[in-house]
């Protein structure tokens, strides 16, 4: 399972950045132990979801003494890296919820049964999200799975991973391929589809409310809403308006360096950015200057990172902060943005990150045809 010990705050001020570059004098160290934080705009913290699964069986019981231990750190790994109380039971068996009619968000299929449950509602489409790793980590056999719902003939069982598992950059970047599988299976199956992750609390919400907003006709607060009234989750709201708009704007990228001076230390690196709080990468030392630099070209977009110097999560006081989050942490953030604030594309990137964005005719069909169009993935 691949989930993050480390996942940024969102609560803080942004300023525009054109082209960036960190001369810190004197590194400030703060040791952390993780960093939990939300949008101000998603759902309250106490937050559960549980499974709505009939009761079990006695034997079922007690085979599910493990399952029970793997739900425990998975819902500590997902509360850790989602910001909110997530609670997830694989041990009770597939649960979702209808969020419309045609359009299902639920936890992941456990055996070929759950495709029986799955055509008795009307699902002729089932969108499988998981990683590998995720369908190793609870012992689930996908092959089986897929296997079943090959023999029905009446529904077709599609995977389309998410490489990293509650990464906002990493959706953001992967929604238009995974939106076309998705768009492109909804058009040849038609009836139900069932979308799901591990515990449908994160990425697969979040492909839906992608679709509800592309496809569907839906203003994104309103798709949001309509979300959270028939299923508590948690749904990256700014990957979903960043990969909007990387769609419609020219994807400008700026070349960023950090810098971080002190030469008596023996490793830099950064977390956060365009990677994830579950990578790293090295800064190079300057011997010449006493520093440590890395250059990267990002995306326009907001980014929060922290440097570990010898090991030791720290931030950079000369740099810009966020507030603390509700722990008290706090991470170094950078804001990239159109160097023309009133070129075409920095006012529609503007428009479409703002708090509740609605696409026009024009836009929405476009997006329709970069679905159409984007090239099929193995």
């Amino acid at each position: 399972m691949n989930c993050l010990q480390n996942l940024p705050s969102f609560r803080s001020y942004a300023l525009p950045f054109h082209g960036f570059k960190c001369n810190p004098r004197k590194p400030f160290s703060c040791s952390i132990n993780m960093m939990g934080g939300k949008n101000s705009g998603d759902i309250p913290r106490s937050m559960e979801v549980k499974a709505i699964s009939g009761s079990t069986s006695s034997e079922k019981r007690s085979s599910s003494d493990s399952e029970e231990g793997k739900s425990e750190i998975y819902s500590h790994n997902m509360t850790e890296a989602m910001g909110a109380v997530l609670t997830y039971r694989h041990e009770l068996g597939m649960n979702y919820n209808f969020i419309r009619p045609d359009l299902i968000v639920g936890s992941c299929l456990q055996t070929p049964k759950d495709v029986d449950k799955l055509r008795k509602v009307g699902v002729k489409t089932i969108f499988c999200l998981q990683q590998d790793p995720d369908l190793e980590f609870f012992g689930v056999d996908i092959g089986a799975i897929q296997d079943y719902a090959k023999k029905c003939g009446d529904i077709e069982h599609i995977r389309a991973q998410i490489s990293r598992d509650f990464d906002s950059f990493d959706l953001r970047m992967r929604l238009p391929a995974v939106l076309s599988k998705l768009y492109k299976a909804i058009n040849r199956n038609g009836g139900v589809t069932y979308i799901h992750c591990t515990a449908g609390l994160g990425r697969a919400p979040a492909v839906a409310l992608a679709f509800m907003f592309w496809v569907q006709g839906y203003k994104l607060g309103e798709a949001h809403r309509l979300l959270l009234s028939k299923r508590a989750c948690f749904p990256k709201l700014d990957a979903i308006k960043s990969a909007t708009a990387d769609i419609l704007t020219d994807l400008k990228k700026e070349l960023v360096t950090l810098t971080w001076e002190d030469s008596k230390c023996s490793t830099v690196e950064v977390s956060g950015l365009d990677i994830g709080w579950g990578q790293r990468i090295p800064l190079k030392l300057d011997k010449e200057h006493e520093s440590w630099t890395l250059q990267r070209e990002l995306p326009e977009g907001r980014y929060e990172y922290k440097y570990i110097v010898d090991g030791e999560w720290t931030i950079n006081e000369f740099e810009l902060l966020t507030t603390p989050n509700k722990d008290g942490h706090i991470n170094n953030f950078l804001h990239i943005v159109d160097n023309d604030p009133n070129s075409v594309s920095a006012v529609v990137r503007k428009r479409l990150t703002s708090e509740n964005p609605d696409l026009t005719k024009e836009e929405r069909l476009k997006i329709r045809q970069l679905l159409e169009s984007y090239p099929d993935e193995e």
